[in-house]
């Protein structure tokens, strides 16, 4: 491999995070975090609904299975390498050095409007627990917010291991406050509606157009599980214990998004979905538990958005560190705090970033229409970077594909699905959306083109094709992971 494209000063102290520290239970912890159940439910169900109505469910389940595709995927291609930038560095070998410098670019345009996205229900949240007008206020909301975000930024800077020991505090109390909700609503005597087998079946979204519009709301619900690949360098047995930790991952998630998906339906009318787009959760647990008890909710959704909020600053970080290390971006980037050992140059100009595109947001319009148009914006860099993995992953392995059932399915076939799912959303959800969604999704990802162009003028050794021996995964590394699938 390219010693040069790895960093050449990537052992050098301050070019190096903190290797070995997290276990497989970090892992998993991590890649729960970083979907962020809570947050999601809360921030993504208004979108949903609104999308597809009641098939909200069937929307998480057919986008779940092509989004396990893609996490085999990662799986894989982390074998390959440990590089806290993952499909940046991934595809680049697998692929094209354009194409892996865009899936970095990717991840770092999701990850920022990400902060928007994740800051207006944070502060909607926390306003909620005191007086219901003041959440749906975006100015109060925007001052909460901005707040509540700087804190994490302190949490994350002092060093991954503070971060996963507050998350596995955070995620715990999150996870079963969730189940309590879940069965409760379950339970309810006061149901508006009665469950139907018609909310999983693909005739409730009425043609292609409704499937798309779900199955995109749908993806940014699963997004975030891939933290653990940016992770990878800091995590030990880094080639194989971030892939089974979000392989574990993202079936907790999966399983309440679907849950609790039904429990909306069974529990609450559509104007109480659509008029409270940044707080569902609050409303549905005053439906199941009034007064007090139902506040405990809000305190999940609080956690989550901690928890997601630390997890995506944790990517956004990691990968302009290793782009940075790689001199792609500008090499301070790829520098470390001596004594904490974490980005702290990414980790400011993210912040400022962040901080501008929060506030400037107030500006667009409505809470629900600030989150709706982040979403789906969000939704298009997910589509890009993860349809990337899927296919990277099948060239990487090509040879080994066909010498088992577990290796054409698992490394071939279930991959392939999900990388052409992803990309078949990009393709059919474009025609569909507003005007600063796209130039928001599609504009930054140009903006892009400027700094790959620039840095492979300049003759970086990023952008020389990998050797034809590198662009093949080994055999061992093959026979390691099958023993741990």
């Amino acid at each position: 491999m390219n010693d040069t494209v790895q960093g050449n000063e990537a052992g050098a102290t301050q070019h190096s995070l903190r290797a070995g520290v997290l276990g497989l239970f970090d892992s998993v912890i991590m890649g729960v975090a970083g979907v962020a159940p809570g947050y999601s439910i809360a921030a993504s169900t208004a979108v949903l609904f609104g999308a597809v109505a009641l098939g909200g469910a069937a929307a998480l389940l057919y986008c779940g299975i092509a989004m396990f595709g893609i996490v085999f995927a990662f799986s894989y291609l982390g074998r390959v390498e440990a590089n806290a930038g993952a499909s940046y560095s991934w595809v680049r070998r697998a692929l094209h050095p354009a194409l892996g410098y865009l899936s970095g670019w990717a991840l770092i345009v999701s990850a920022l409007i990400f902060m928007v996205a994740a800051t207006v229900p944070a502060g909607a949240n926390i306003l909620a627990l005191f007086s219901s007008s003041a959440a749906n206020n975006t100015a109060d909301v925007t001052l909460v917010g901005a707040l509540f975000f700087l804190l994490m930024v302190a949490a994350v800077a002092l060093g991954v291991t503070i971060t996963v020991t507050v998350q596995i505090v955070m995620s715990v109390i999150e996870l079963a406050l969730l189940v309590l909700f879940a069965v409760l609503a379950m339970v309810n005597s006061h149901h508006v509606r009665a469950f139907s087998w018609h909310w999983f079946s693909p005739s409730i979204f009425h043609g292609s157009s409704g499937f798309v519009a779900g199955a995109l709301v749908a993806a940014f619900y699963y997004w975030g599980w891939d933290v653990t690949a940016n992770l990878n360098e800091e995590t030990k047995s880094a080639k194989k214990t971030p892939g089974l930790g979000a392989i574990i991952g993202i079936i907790v998630v999966f399983t309440l998004f679907e849950v609790f998906t039904i429990a909306t339906n069974l529990v609450l009318t559509a104007s109480q979905i659509s008029g409270n787009a940044a707080n569902v959760l609050s409303v549905l647990g005053q439906q199941v538990w009034p007064g007090t008890g139902g506040k405990f909710i809000v305190l999940a959704v609080v956690l989550s958005t901690v928890a997601t909020l630390e997890t995506t600053l944790i990517q956004v970080t990691r990968t302009l560190f290793a782009m940075g290390r790689d001199h792609t971006l500008p090499k301070r980037l790829g520098t470390v705090h001596p004594r904490y050992k974490t980005p702290l140059v990414a980790t400011a100009v993210v912040t400022v970033l962040s901080l501008g595109l929060f506030v400037g947001s107030q500006f667009i319009g409505s809470i629900s229409k600030i989150l709706s148009d982040a979403i789906n914006a969000i939704g298009l860099q997910i589509c890009i970077y993860y349809s990337l993995a899927g296919f990277a992953v099948i060239v990487l392995y090509r040879r080994q594909i066909m010498k088992s059932v577990s290796n054409f399915i698992f490394m071939g076939l279930w991959p392939l699905i999900g990388a052409v799912f992803m990309a078949y959303l990009f393709v059919k959800a474009i025609p569909g959306l507003n005007a600063p969604t796209l130039w928001v999704g599609l504009g930054a990802m140009a903006l892009g083109l400027v700094p790959m162009t620039y840095y492979w003028v300049k003759g970086n050794p990023y952008f020389n094709m990998p050797s034809k021996l590198d662009r093949h995964a080994q055999l061992e590394e093959i026979f390691e992971l099958e023993e741990n699938l």
